[in-house]
């Protein structure tokens, strides 16, 4: 795939969308530019996981982890 963009004069590009889907990228991501021996590589930044957005969303009231649930489960048992 071959895509063009354009630098403005404040240095900054539209990355077309078709880079954004295949890169999972959305606004406000970050991206790395990384030199390489065959030239110049793109790639996302991921400082976390990218399911830890939904971590507990199922679980109202649990914590994260096995210490989560383990307490919930203490709290349910009256210990």
């Amino acid at each position: 795939m071959q895509k063009q963009a354009t630098i403005t004069s404040k240095g900054q590009i539209t990355v077309p969308v078709e880079v954004r889907k295949m890169l999972g990228v959305r606004a406000g991501d970050k991206l790395m530019f990384e030199n390489d021996e065959t030239g110049i590589r793109v790639r996302p930044v991921r400082s976390q996981s990218t399911f830890s957005k939904y971590r507990g969303i199922g679980n109202p009231g649990i914590g994260p982890g096995r210490k989560g649930i383990a307490r919930w489960l203490r709290e349910m048992r009256g210990e």
